[in-house]
């Protein structure tokens, strides 16, 4: 089988990644590696207005408001979203540039073969 070259591959196989282009990315997944954060990260950004509130968020779960607290803290620490404060709620939105990285990463890989 021959080797990929060139733009054709995902970051991830055109050369080896640096150490900390390695750590910034293994941040990443490490944050949506748990099932109720990947969730929100996906609910917040489907979302009709493109940002959602906490309290849509809490009851889609069967864990504690600490609990969602913390997963979206995860989220927000590894730059996949970012939020806001108005009156009592917080509304999160996605970080584009984040998100897009963790798709780049693999996207080519993910590309299905052409028919032959």
């Amino acid at each position: 089988m021959a080797a990929r070259t060139g733009s054709c591959c995902a970051p991830i196989a055109r050369q080896p990644l640096a150490e900390d282009a390695a750590a910034d990315l293994a941040a990443l997944l490490k944050a949506v590696a748990d099932p109720v954060r990947l969730r929100l990260l996906s609910m917040i950004g489907s979302h009709p207005d493109g940002e959602a509130c906490v309290c849509d968020l809490t009851d889609a779960f069967d864990v504690t408001a600490p609990t969602i607290s913390h997963h979206l803290k995860v989220l927000r620490t590894a730059g996949l979203i970012d939020g806001e404060r108005r009156g009592t709620w917080v509304y999160y939105w996605i970080v584009p540039q984040q998100v897009a990285r963790l798709g780049e990463l693999f996207t080519p890989l993910a590309a299905p073969a052409a028919a032959g």
